[in-house]
């Protein structure tokens, strides 16, 4: 989630730095209080993703200090009981795909080398935010350093295979190595956490274990495309892009019609993308590439972090909650060690498994509803099922002690615990960017703000008076857009929140080599669902069913 300075900067959840247009470059001291830009060279300019403000600074009176802000993260993370906050409209699969979303979004393609082969336009290019699926993709199949991600062929992506274990009585099925459904790894090395590293464009799909099975997924949604498209006769020279462009724009397609909706208020995703964005670069030169708004990468895009459950019913093996979030954690490559207790999941060299045990794959039927496809047979019971938690202010209690790799900090000199805390690192990287608050955006969208009523104690976050007083002034960001959401009542980002969400994804959208907000005609047409197909709809479960085969052994492999 937070890494520091030692790898490649857009391979992070959180940077030390940010180039913004028109401002610098803004690193983090290390110290209290907003970090002062300094002047970017061309070359600097050229190596960093490219952010950008879309509202006015905050000053610094209207940032929360560092009381503040242990008080409100601490509160935002409170241990014990919580309230039931379950969206029954969100499964919970659709958590974990955003992460997707935004590693996708955030990716850096080239940063495998500055080399001469990559030109400055291809630089600027593979640093904007696009929803073209890079992290899937790298730089493609003919790019020296990509072609790793692929087979032989250059036409399929790589798959991994998992690894077997003994199990009790006649399990059997957890004793076999099954292909497919792990990441495909480097497998080489004198060290087991090298041989661990998953062997895909951004390792960030590995720092959890929901994120890296859907990127299998994905794997699997390119593959039988391509062998579709083999079967049908298609040239090879044009094979492995017309994969791709039928991979993204389904992709597109899904998230504009499934997955936003269920996050964002529906009338502002559908004015957004009829009538067109607003205030965030609402009418860009033709070859203009799109940047990431600071307010969308440090504040409202943080929305899935209230989503996350502290335990799921991953499949018959971890079930009724045995799926506990640290396990997802260290049951990767680059947050975990694949390996279970009680080897020490913060020494990447611990442990004795070099890929995902064969008890780990996700049963996808907990955790992405096939019913709303019309496939019953493919559901499983209510009790069993996993439901993303409403979108509020309140996050799980494990998000107040992060596994030290999941922010590139195993190995370094152990931080204070409250740095630990999710939501703590929010709060103060927006300090560092002088973020807007959500009142500022409030007033430059031209949204109704909210009221000091709708900071009072009610079933979310608890707020000391003191605390209460400064957020009705100067709200951070992050906390307002959550705030909205709770206030509303409908789960969904809305008001501010809303608003930056759905323009950013349009623009990323416009973005992309292929588009679907440039080709407004073109339709789906992969659903394997025959009335779906015919009405053009295409939702995450069809998505799921093609590349699965419509198979329940695929789609849940270790059975009931």
């Amino acid at each position: 989630m937070f890494r520091p300075t030692r790898e490649p900067q857009t391979k992070r959840h959180v940077r030390t730095s940010y180039f913004v247009v028109g401002e610098g470059i803004l690193a983090d001291s290390g110290e209290e209080g907003p970090t002062q830009p300094s002047t970017a060279s061309t070359v600097a300019a050229l190596r960093k993703f490219q952010f950008s403000r879309l509202g006015p600074q905050a000053k610094p009176a209207q940032l929360l200090d560092r009381p503040a802000r242990e008080e409100l993260a601490q509160a935002m993370t409170k241990a014990g009981p919580q309230p039931d906050s379950n969206n029954p409209a969100v499964p919970a699969g659709f958590t974990y795909l955003g992460q997707f979303v935004d590693h996708d979004l955030t990716l850096d393609a080239t940063a495998v080398q500055l080399e001469e082969d990559v030109t400055v336009r291809q630089l600027l290019q593979g640093r904007s935010p696009a929803l073209d699926l890079d992290s899937l993709y790298g730089l493609g199949p003919e790019h020296r350093f990509d072609r790793r991600f692929y087979e032989d062929d250059g036409l399929h992506l790589r798959t991994g295979t998992t690894q077997g274990l003994p199990a009790p009585g006649d399990d059997q099925i957890v004793g076999l190595p099954l292909s497919g459904f792990d990441l495909p790894r480097v497998g080489a090395g004198s060290l087991i956490s090298e041989r661990r590293r998953p062997l895909i464009p951004d390792p960030r799909n590995d720092e959890n274990l929901v994120v890296a099975q859907i990127h299998c997924a994905f794997i699997r949604f390119h593959n039988r495309i391509v062998g579709d498209l083999i079967n049908k006769g298609v040239s090879s020279a044009v094979l492995f892009e017309t994969a791709r462009e039928t991979v993204v724009k389904h992709y597109q397609w899904m998230l504009r019609h499934d997955f936003l909706p269920r996050i964002v208020d529906p009338g502002i995703v559908d004015e957004v993308f009829t009538k067109g964005r607003r205030f965030f670069e609402p009418a860009p030169g033709e070859h203009d590439f799109p940047t990431m708004p600071i307010e969308f990468s440090v504040a409202a895009y943080r929305l899935g972090h209230s989503m996350v459950r502290g335990a799921y019913n991953w499949n018959r093996i971890f079930d009724n909650g045995r799926g506990t979030l640290p396990l997802l954690f260290r049951f990767t490559g680059t947050s975990g060690i694949l390996s279970p207790p009680p080897a020490d999941a913060g020494d990447p060299e611990a442990g004795t498994f070099e890929r995902l045990p064969t008890n780990w794959i996700a049963d996808f039927r907990r955790l992405f509803d096939f019913r709303e496809a019309g496939r019953d047979d493919l559901g499983v019971p209510a009790e069993k099922f996993n439901l993303a938690k409403r979108i509020d202010t309140q996050l799980v209690n494990p998000l107040a002690d992060l596994p030290l790799g999941s922010f590139g900090g195993r190995g370094g000199p152990a931080p204070a615990p409250i740095e630990l805390n999710l939501a703590f690192r929010n709060l103060t990287r927006a300090n560092m960017m002088s973020l807007a608050t959500g009142q500022q955006m409030a007033k430059r969208l031209g949204v109704k703000p909210l009221l000091p009523s709708d900071f009072e104690n009610g079933g979310g976050t608890q707020l000391s008076e003191p605390l209460r007083k400064k957020l009705v002034e100067h709200c951070p960001l992050w906390f307002y857009v959550l705030r909205e959401a709770e206030a509303n009542g409908s789960g969904r980002l809305t008001g501010v929140g809303g608003r930056i969400v759905a323009e950013v994804f349009h623009r990323a959208m416009e973005g992309s080599r292929y588009s679907l907000v440039r080709d407004p005609f073109w339709r789906p047409f992969l659903s394997p669902v025959a009335e779906r197909h015919a009405g053009h709809v295409f939702e995450m479960t069809d998505l799921m069913l093609y590349a699965f085969q419509e198979r329940a052994d695929l789609l849940n492999p270790l059975g009931e």
